[in-house]
């Protein structure tokens, strides 16, 4: 097998697990960014041809992308924490011993999954207000509700997935520098 991560003529197909990435069942995220755009455009398209030939738009065509829009940007931070790729400060994450790495990835890890959790957890309260009262969208009048339940769910995929990050990072083995660096300062110790 070659070391490059595409594969060669004689290979099959690229695993993302077998390169080190995320496994294949964690694309689900990948298929709903591409619906949420497709949707997007095609919205966002269809208004600007009203607009164009009738001078006056579809009034319900800026509340439903501001939605996707929220939906995207949660969706894809789902995404980025199943593949480990959330924002951090690079000098931190990746200076230090194996161990450090994988001590500051596990309390990243734990830290989303917690914010997260707790997010899913208090948002339910929202969408149970938004249905109690009868709140009512500004733009078309649909029950608020349908845009809120999104929320808690999505939130709870987000922890889900960081719990799975969590699972990945204490499972994983450490590097071969931890044991260098362990026969190195035993090299430097004096000797009786």
């Amino acid at each position: 097998m070659s070391s490059s991560p595409l594969p060669g003529p004689d290979e099959g197909p690229a695993t993302p697990a077998a390169n080190g990435g995320t496994p294949r069942s964690l694309c689900i995220e990948d298929w709903l960014t591409v619906l949420i755009m497709a949707a997007l455009a095609l919205i966002t398209f269809a208004n600007v041809l009203v607009r164009y030939f009738t001078s006056s738009s579809f009034a319900w065509t800026e509340e439903i992308s501001i939605f996707l829009m929220i939906v995207l940007a949660l969706v894809a931070g789902s995404g980025a924490v199943a593949r480990d790729q959330h924002i951090r400060i690079e000098y931190f994450a990746e200076g230090g011993s194996a161990l450090r790495r994988r001590r500051l990835a596990q309390l990243g890890a734990m830290a989303v999954a917690v914010l997260f959790g707790l997010i899913a957890v208090l948002s339910v309260r929202v969408v149970w207000d938004d249905y109690r009262f009868g709140e009512t969208s500004p733009g078309i009048g649909v029950p608020q509700w349908w845009y809120s339940i999104w929320m808690p769910v999505i939130s709870a995929l987000i922890c889900a997935r960081a719990v799975g990050l969590l699972v990945r990072r204490t499972r994983e083995p450490l590097g071969n520098d931890d044991a260098g660096a362990a026969t190195a300062a035993s090299a430097k110790e004096p000797r009786p």
